[in-house]
């Protein structure tokens, strides 16, 4: 595998510490990605995006206030947007997950550093700026 010229910058959003805890220790796990920011809510999520500007947001669905959707749409409307991947316990089809920009969902379950960085390589990478 090659080496990327710089990490990819991850913000982990999750209301709960637990699951902060474990993405952010996926995140650390995977090469070439490391972790910028760590948020709590949505509104907490759009404001560190445009303050970290991170390459990739890993957002929780179910959140405090706006949930995961909502921030995500927020997130991916703004000019050079990062990438969102959605995250849940609840299967793929109990979410809307329609118009909100997130690149991809991926079930809680199967977050590990291979998922991630292969996830990456298929929507990430093509439109990282």
């Amino acid at each position: 595998m090659h080496q990327r010229p710089k990490p990819v910058s991850v913000l982990v959003v999750d209301d709960r510490e637990p699951f902060r805890r474990a993405m952010a220790a996926v995140v650390d796990a995977t090469p070439g990605f490391e972790v910028s920011g760590v948020a709590s809510t949505g509104e907490e999520a759009v404001n560190l995006t445009a303050e970290l500007r991170p390459d990739l947001v890993l957002m929780d669905v179910h959140l405090p206030g706006i949930d995961g959707v909502e921030a995500s749409r927020q997130i991916t409307s703004a000019t050079d947007a990062p990438i969102v991947f959605l995250l849940s316990t609840y299967d793929e089809s109990d979410i809307d997950l329609a118009d909100c920009g997130a690149s991809s969902y991926l079930p809680k379950s199967e977050l590990g550093p291979e998922r991630l960085d292969e996830t990456w390589q298929q929507v990430g990478a093509a439109s990282q700026r």
